[in-house]
């Protein structure tokens, strides 16, 4: 686990035309019960909405919360933005309905972790702190 002097903070973004953000909202709630500051940037982002929000927030992970299977555009499309926007050592991490297939693709571009469906809110929250980057402010 990772050792921090401050509080991890976590930007949750809901990117396309996806809707739903019922457990978006439900993964910031465990996030921040958790001790992380949470930034949650709302429905209908676009990639570089989101890169431009993680570079303005200063944050140490991106998580993109997507159901509406546009996640094999969407997600390329956004590790493109981070890293243009000099964010490559940003943990990112992508949870809805995404097929194991899919996941896997995702996780071979730069995706750290894919959370499915009833993946236990814990889960996610250890998998951050225990792979977010450690920074020079840290120490």
């Amino acid at each position: 686990m990772t050792a921090t002097t401050r509080a991890i903070r976590v930007l949750i973004a809901k990117p396309g035309l996806d809707g739903h953000d019922r457990g978006a909202k439900v993964l910031v709630r465990a996030l921040r019960d958790a001790g992380m500051e949470v930034i949650y940037t709302g429905l209908f982002q676009t990639p570089e909405m989101i890169a431009r929000a993680a570079a303005d927030e200063d944050v140490d992970v991106v998580g993109i919360s997507i159901l509406s299977g546009a996640h094999n555009v969407l997600v390329p499309r956004i590790i493109e933005e981070l890293r243009a926007a000099g964010l490559d050592d940003v943990l990112l991490v992508a949870g809805g309905t995404i097929p194991a297939e899919d996941a896997q693709l995702l996780r071979q571009s730069g995706v750290a972790a894919v959370f499915g469906p009833g993946t236990p809110l814990t889960e996610a929250v250890d998998f951050i702190r225990d792979h977010v980057p450690s920074r020079e402010d840290d120490r």
